[in-house]
């Protein structure tokens, strides 16, 4: 085939997730629902609706000034606006997939039985081998925060610890090495989400 009809990638043109400038965000579980707190939905509403309504007018005005600008090979401003459009149209749509696939789990509803075993929005602190105590909350792929503790739900560490309960002692298999965790303490709390900022 001649050359000049192969088309090469373009790094425009990856896959929706997380794309746009957002956070990276995790690939969900085929078939998997998109288990989220009330907060996370909350900022990706409002991720969503800054993008719509703030973001990509701002960035189409200054396309279409740039445009009328002349030649449009040679017009950064033009070029770098339309990579930006496709950024931003990409994160829309990948935003309005997870919202639309989300499934809202408050840590502070009442869970009867299962109050006393871990599962999505639950605070877990365990102790390794050594001792050393660690404390994370099992959140949604789209609220991940490891500065935070926030660990994703389909994280290896979060699926060894779904359904445990205090006292039990698992074995968790990391990529450094299988390590025993005991469970020292499980609550349900409300999660404090930071807000949208752009």
């Amino acid at each position: 085939m001649n050359k000049a009809f192969t088309r090469e990638p373009d790094p425009d043109d990856e896959d929706d997730e997380g794309a746009g400038g957002g956070p990276v965000a995790l690939t969900l579980p085929g078939g998997a629902r998109n288990y989220i707190t009330p907060g996370g939905l909350q900022r990706l509403k409002d991720e969503l609706q800054y993008l719509l309504h703030k973001e990509r007018p701002a960035v189409t005005a200054v396309v279409s000034w740039a445009a009328g600008n002349g030649d449009r090979s040679e017009n950064a401003d033009y070029q770098y606006g339309k990579r930006r459009l496709r950024e931003i149209d990409r994160r829309i749509r990948f935003l309005g997939k997870r919202i639309d696939l989300a499934q809202v789990i408050d840590p502070e509803q009442p869970r009867g039985d299962r109050a006393h075993q871990v599962f999505f929005g639950a605070t877990v602190s365990y102790a390794g081998q050594s001792g050393e105590l660690h404390t994370v909350t099992i959140v949604g792929v789209d609220e991940i925060d490891l500065a935070l503790g926030r660990i994703s739900w389909v994280s290896p560490l979060a699926r060894t610890l779904l359904k445990a309960r205090v006292g039990d002692t698992l074995l968790f298999h990391a990529p450094a090495g299988s390590q025993e965790l005991t469970i020292v303490d499980l609550r349900y709390a409300p999660i404090d989400t930071p807000a949208f900022s752009p």
